[in-house]
């Protein structure tokens, strides 16, 4: 998700970790995540008592329940549980059927055919027509709605880009053939765009609901759970009697937003499930404890980054930028600040992405190289840089641990004195150099390279612009043959690596306790509605 995302706990167990930040997690606008995971002066809450239909979780705020204004982790969490679309991601990441039964594809591959279900229902018992979908992904285009990623996700499709830009008042490429039956023209051949629809801009919404004011009080969505109450205290979802796929088993999932650490509710028996941090995973990798029975580790797909603007000073010298790239120990801080629960970047696509391989680290440390760059660049000595500020999100009085780090591997091995900034809307004053996170939102490498690196990306905060990086990904788009598009986006990838408008640092693993009485769970690696298969055998 773009998670300028607190790229931290991306996923769905991100969430599960998140009363608090952990005092480590790297800033973010936000896709990127939430992770564990310290106590707080919250109000206490009367424990909820253990029964075979509630699951309990530790939860944190979302930013909005809006489909179409989704962007962060959190949010995405709760509202892929509450709605769905014309397809949804499974427990290994492919594409299935969700609203719409199957589908057909035009031999050019642009004309993509939904036959809907005839049994799915909104939660208020309204049946879900072919007209249902068509308002909502105009909705989700349409300027008022305020969506910053719909041309994103919905890009594709003819006509949305009009839309979006106030030239029109309906996508052209969205057509209701009858009441089950929507067509979707897309402007060319893309193996990814089934999977983009898996994102939250193309979820159904019913237009009666979404016109009242106080609607995400009440979201009448078609989704597994529906939502029955949400506090300052806790969220809670309860089973929607009218879903249309298998499950779910669950009568009711409560997300506490408060109520002291998540760890320590869990080991009192007031938790189900909980995400760890680094302080207590040394505890849980100890055979001895019994909680480590009781562990499982979920690598993610995401990647936290320093991320620079490539047309401000000094990082407008792409001397400077591979300099700071290179002096950055990126080993250190996984093993020592995270304890090994982060895997060092290699560059920019995270390990385990399907589809595609690296064929060897782009990426290195390389302190002595990092200081003949600077001298090798039109700036000469770090004396003669501008100020250089790094621009983190959150709202701590306290430096975390990470950013300590970050700056004083630039400090010697740059000789160079960083200032840093916290800011609530990091992006909003286009900042200098930053840092920040990204999740998958579907598994393919589109989702990073294109996404964030094309020039005409609006999630391109780096203003990094490469005529050849362009092409590759151009190519890509449009390349059938899955092998020779996977190379594509590794040359992108190297040539991005090379011109260093990011500086990648690693990738995230979630190390998640589970109580043993709790079945049925799949952990992914990236969010999809995992809830419909859990149950509880007390």
């Amino acid at each position: 998700m773009p998670r300028n995302r607190l790229p931290a706990l991306a996923l769905v167990t991100l969430l599960l970790c998140g009363l608090l930040l952990f005092c480590l997690a790297c800033a973010v606008v936000g896709w990127f995540v939430l992770r564990p995971d310290s106590g707080t002066g919250a109000i206490p809450l009367v424990p909820l008592a253990a029964d075979s239909t509630t699951l309990r979780l530790a939860g944190a705020e979302p930013q909005t329940l809006d489909p179409a204004l989704v962007e962060d982790a959190v949010s995405a969490e709760y509202v892929v549980h509450i709605f769905g679309g014309l397809v949804t991601l499974d427990e290994a990441l492919r594409v299935v059927p969700d609203v719409a039964a199957g589908w057909d594809i035009s031999p050019d591959g642009r004309t993509y055919t939904f036959f809907l279900r005839e049994d799915v229902r909104f939660h208020n018992g309204r049946s879900v027509t072919a007209s249902d979908f068509k308002y909502s992904l105009e909705r989700a285009c349409d300027p008022r709605t305020g969506s910053t990623v719909a041309g994103t996700y919905l890009g594709d499709i003819v006509g949305a880009s009009e839309m979006i830009a106030g030239q029109a008042d309906h996508i052209v490429g969205v057509q209701v053939v009858d009441e089950r039956t929507l067509r979707v023209t897309i402007d060319a051949p893309k193996a990814y765009f089934l999977a983009k629809l898996t994102y939250s801009t193309g979820f159904v919404v019913d237009r009666e609901d979404v016109e009242q004011a106080d609607w995400p009080a009440h979201p009448n969505g078609t989704g597994p759970f529906r939502l029955e109450d949400h506090n300052d205290q806790r969220i809670v979802l309860v089973r929607n009697e009218y879903y249309h796929r298998d499950g779910p088993e669950l009568q009711r999932v409560v997300y506490f937003l408060s109520g002291g650490s998540p760890v320590t509710m869990y080991e009192n028996g007031e938790l189900d499930i909980v995400a760890i941090g680094p302080g207590d995973v040394e505890r849980v990798l100890d055979p001895a404890n019994s909680l480590n029975a009781e562990l499982t580790v979920v690598p993610q797909l995401d990647t936290q980054y320093l991320g620079f603007d490539v047309k401000q000073a000094p990082f407008d010298d792409v001397k400077v930028r591979q300099s700071f790239a290179l002096a950055v120990d990126r080993r250190k801080i996984t093993d020592v600040v995270w304890k090994g629960m982060r895997l060092p970047a290699e560059g920019i696509i995270p390990p385990g992405m399907p589809g595609y391989e690296r064929g060897q680290s782009l990426l290195e440390y390389d302190p002595q190289r990092a200081r003949r760059l600077i001298t090798e660049s039109r700036y000469g000595d770090v004396s003669q840089f501008p100020d250089v500020t790094l621009s983190i999100g959150g709202s701590s009085v306290e430096m975390d641990r990470v950013t300590a780090a970050i700056v004083a591997m630039y400090r010697e091995n740059l000789g160079l004195e960083i200032e840093v900034e916290r800011s609530a809307d990091l992006l909003a004053d286009q900042p200098q150099f930053f840092s920040l996170g990204w999740m998958a939102d579907y598994p393919d490498p589109e989702d990073f390279l294109d996404i964030l690196f094309h020039s005409s990306s609006p999630l391109n905060h780096m203003n990094y612009s490469n005529s050849s990086v362009d092409r590759l990904l151009e190519q890509a788009r449009v390349e059938q043959d899955p092998k020779k598009r996977m190379l594509l986006y590794a040359e992108a990838e190297e040539t991005i690596i090379s011109d260093a408008p990011w500086v990648p640092l690693w990738h995230s693993v979630d190390y998640v306790l589970t109580k043993p009485y709790v079945r049925g769970v799949s952990y992914a690696a990236a969010i999809f509605p995992w809830l419909c298969d859990v149950y509880l055998e007390r």
